[in-house]
C-alpha cells in the first residue's frame, strides 16, 4: 500500500514538474499563462507558425502577425486545442488538412485575412468546432464542400467579404448553425434551397447587401428564427408570402434603409405584416419611400394611408368616366333606333291619306 502510494506520489509530482518546464519554455516569444493554458504569441512577428508549442495548449493567440499560408502539420500534436486566433494576419492560403490535429477546436478566427477560396479540405478534423469566424476576407463564392465537416458549428461570420452568390447546399452539413453573418457583402438575390437544412438557425444577418429579390419560399425551412435583419439592401417591394412562410413565434424583421417603391400594393403587404402576430416589424417606423419622386424621404408610416386613397378616387374616376361614356353610348344607339322609325311611319301614313282622298 505504501510502496503504491509512494508511486501514485512520485508520478504526479514528475508529471507536474515536467508540465510546468514545458510551459515555461515557452520562452520570450510568447507569453504564458499556465492557469488556462493559454499562450499569447500575437504580434510577435511570425511569418510561420512556430512549432514548438506545449502539447497540451488549450488557447493559442497568433494573431496580428505576419502569416501568408496554414500548411499541413503546423499545429502538430495541439490536440487540446480549443481556441485558436489567426486574425489580422496576412494568410491567403489554407493547405488541406492544415487544421486536421485539432480535434478538440471549439472556435477558430481567421478575420481579417486576405482568403478568397476554402477548399474541400478546409475543414478536415474540424468536426468539434463551434464558432469560425471568417470576417473581412475576400470571399466572393460559397462552394458546396467549404463547410464539408462542420457538424457541430453555432456560429458562422462571413461578413464584409465580396460574396455574390451561395449554391443550395453550401451550409447543408450545418444542421447546428444557430447564427449566421453574411453583412456586408454583395449578394443580389436570395433563392430557394439556401438555407434548406438551418433548421436550428435563429439570427441571420443579410444587412448591407445588394439583395432586390427574395424568393417566397426561401425562409420556409427556418423553423427557429428570431431576428432576419434585411436592411441596407435593394428591396423595393416584398411579396406578403415571403415573411407569412416564416412560422416561428416572435420572430423580429429590420427592412430599415431599402429603396422602397410606395403604392398602395406595397400598403396592403405591410398592412397585413403587421396584423401577423407572430412576426414584429421592429423598425417600420423608420421605413421611408424612395419612389414615387413626390414622395421621396416621407415615412412610409405617414403615407401610407393615403396611397389606397389616392389610388381608390382614381379607380373611382376612372369607373364613373367609363359609366358615363357607356350609358351615353347607349342613349346615342337608342336615339339613332328612333329616328328611322318615325320616318318609315310618316311616310305610310303619307300613303293613306292620299289613298283616301282619292
Amino acid at each position: 500500500m505504501a510502496a503504491g502510494f509512494f508511486c501514485w506520489f512520485f508520478f504526479c509530482t514528475f508529471a507536474t514538474n515536467a508540465q510546468a518546464q514545458v510551459w515555461q519554455s515557452c520562452g520570450p516569444s510568447c507569453d504564458c499563462i499556465t492557469d488556462i493554458k493559454f499562450l499569447n504569441c500575437s504580434h510577435r512577428g511570425f511569418s510561420n507558425v512556430p512549432g514548438d508549442f506545449p502539447p497540451d495548449t488549450e488557447h493559442l493567440d497568433l494573431s496580428g502577425n505576419l502569416l501568408t499560408g496554414l500548411h499541413k502539420g503546423g499545429f502538430r500534436l495541439l490536440w487540446n486545442l480549443r481556441v485558436l486566433l489567426l486574425s489580422d494576419n496576412n494568410i491567403t492560403s489554407i493547405s488541406d488538412g492544415a487544421f486536421s490535429p485539432l480535434g478538440s477546436l471549439w472556435k477558430l478566427d481567421l478575420s481579417q485575412n486576405w482568403i478568397s477560396t476554402l477548399s474541400e479540405g478546409f475543414s478536415l478534423g474540424l468536426g468539434s468546432l463551434r464558432e469560425l469566424l471568417l470576417g473581412h476576407n475576400q470571399l466572393a463564392f460559397l462552394e458546396e464542400e467549404s463547410f464539408l465537416h462542420l457538424d457541430s458549428l453555432r456560429k458562422l461570420d462571413l461578413s464584409a467579404n465580396a460574396i455574390r452568390s451561395v449554391r443550395a447546399r453550401t451550409f447543408v452539413y450545418m444542421t447546428a448553425l444557430r447564427q449566421l453573418d453574411l453583412r456586408d457583402n454583395w449578394l443580389g438575390r436570395l433563392a430557394n434551397g439556401v438555407f434548406s437544412s438551418l433548421r436550428s438557425l435563429e439570427v441571420l444577418n443579410l444587412s448591407r447587401n445588394r439583395i432586390h429579390s427574395v424568393e417566397a419560399g426561401v425562409l420556409t425551412p427556418l423553423v427557429s428564427l428570431a431576428l432576419l435583419d434585411l436592411s441596407q439592401n435593394g428591396l423595393c417591394t416584398i411579396r406578403f408570402k415571403t415573411f407569412l412562410s416564416i412560422r416561428t413565434y416572435g420572430t423580429h424583421l429590420l427592412l430599415r434603409r431599402n429603396p422602397w417603391h410606395c403604392d398602395c400594393d406595397l400598403q396592403r403587404v405591410f398592412r397585413k405584416l403587421r396584423s401577423v402576430r407572430r412576426l414584429s416589424l421592429d423598425d417600420y417606423g423608420d421605413l421611408s419611400c424612395a419612389e414615387p419622386a413626390e414622395l421621396r424621404g416621407h415615412p412610409l408610416s405617414r403615407v401610407d394611408a393615403e396611397l389606397c386613397f389616392a389610388e381608390t378616387v382614381t379607380v373611382l374616376v376612372i369607373t364613373g368616366t367609363v359609366v358615363i361614356v357607356v350609358l351615353a353610348a347607349i342613349v346615342m344607339a337608342e336615339t339613332s333606333k328612333r329616328k328611322p322609325v318615325a320616318k318609315q311611319g310618316s311616310g305610310e301614313n303619307g300613303g293613306l291619306e292620299e289613298y283616301a282622298e282619292n
